[in-house]
């Protein structure tokens, strides 16, 4: 058998095909049931996906109020600043309130009329889709994601720390067809000016040293206040917010994934002292570093 090595980039015809790339990340993926649920003003870098097994849970963002269906799942894209609760045991009006535990596969789930039956899914899909527009997606079940959610809660009843190839095969499927019901309204970074992406790519590069718009403009050759009016068409935020919420999502990984100190994360994301990037954490997060780093929220 002749083995042809001429064919460049394992496409042996010569029509060049432009496929997107995404960077599917799962950080979590849970099935609890929630006593309480009463989470108020929350703001996080990464992706959620929520599904209620029962009725009684609420999502609210601006002024809109998603009554939870379980024939429907909610995506809520990075740095929504929204709220949640249980309606059966409503409690508290502001701050984050969670009481909940894991389902295991020698749970009854119909001895809890009083309790949410809740999955939660975390995942970040890297640059540029990390920064799309805010908002809460509701998407009906199709039979496809229908059947991955009973696959994926039974499974999650019986392992819930190391999982099998095929359970993570099936996860990021079933986020990925999830994904492919949202309008293409969502999707404008895909198309979003290509200095731009640049300049994006070189920040997350570089999340950890100062940055500034004019280094960062000098890249693409654009005069500062030029480029600043150009990412901020293109991006629908500001040069300098899009870099805090760069920096703050990159602590949150930090704090998830390492014992890093406050103060080690701060030095590693270029921030002048602890409590420059605590004031940034807070204004971006909405919690205090100490806060975020010690509580866990679904």
């Amino acid at each position: 058998m002749k083995i042809v090595k001429d064919i460049q980039l394992g496409d042996p015809s010569s029509s060049k095909q432009n496929f997107i790339d995404l960077n599917l990340k799962v950080l979590c993926c849970r099935y609890w049931l929630l006593d309480l649920w009463d989470c108020h003003d929350m703001v996080f870098p990464y992706w959620r996906l929520y599904w209620n097994k029962n009725e009684g849970g609420e999502l609210i963002h601006r002024d809109n109020i998603f009554e939870m269906q379980p024939d429907c799942i909610y995506i809520i894209p990075p740095f929504t600043s929204f709220s949640s609760r249980f309606t059966k045991n409503h409690i508290h009006s502001h701050g984050i309130h969670v009481n909940g535990k894991h389902i295991t596969n020698h749970t009854n789930e119909s001895q809890y009329e009083r309790s949410l039956i809740h999955l939660f899914i975390h995942f970040n899909l890297g640059i540029p889709f990390d920064n799309v527009y805010p908002g809460i997606l509701k998407i009906e079940l199709t039979d496809y994601l229908k059947d991955r959610l009973e696959y994926l809660t039974e499974r999650l009843k019986i392992e819930n720390k190391d999982f099998k190839l095929t359970f993570n095969l099936k996860l990021q499927a079933f986020i990925k067809e999830a994904l492919t019901n949202i309008g293409p309204e969502l999707w404008k970074a895909i198309n979003i000016d290509e200095r731009v992406l640049k300049v994006i790519r070189y920040i997350e590069i570089n999340i950890n040293k100062k940055l500034s718009n004019p280094k960062l403009a000098s890249i693409i050759n654009m005069a500062p206040n030029s480029f600043a009016r150009l990412f901020k068409l293109e991006m629908n935020i500001t040069l300098h917010s899009f870099i805090q919420n760069r920096k703050i999502a990159k602590a949150c990984e930090l704090f998830e994934h390492t014992n890093k100190s406050i103060e080690e994360i701060s030095f590693v994301l270029g921030f002048s002292d602890r409590f420059h990037f605590s004031r940034v954490f807070k204004s971006v997060i909405g919690l205090s570093p100490a806060t975020y780093k010690d509580e866990k929220y679904t």
